[in-house]
């Protein structure tokens, strides 16, 4: 899940969550959790939030910390190990 490509395709200094949530809700609608993982551009998220906000939009959208979306996902796939 890229929650914060959005953040700066969106006006930087005025952008709100309810401006990006339509369009990452789809995608988690699309996809459903099993596929996504969580990713950021940053320092490039940084023109247009802190990272932490990043994530926590990111949160806010899949409902709390998804442990497959935020490392579980990514482990399966890349077949890294648990941690």
């Amino acid at each position: 899940m890229q929650a914060l490509g959005p953040v700066t395709e969106a006006a930087w200094n005025q952008w709100r969550p309810e401006d990006v949530l339509p369009y990452t809700s789809r995608v988690l609608e699309w996809f459903g959790e099993e596929r996504l993982l969580f990713g950021s551009d940053w320092p490039v998220c940084t023109l247009a939030a802190s990272y932490d906000s990043v994530v926590s939009l990111a949160e806010r959208i899949v409902g709390g910390k998804d442990e497959r979306i935020f490392g579980g996902n990514a482990e399966r796939v890349y077949r890294l190990p648990a941690s």
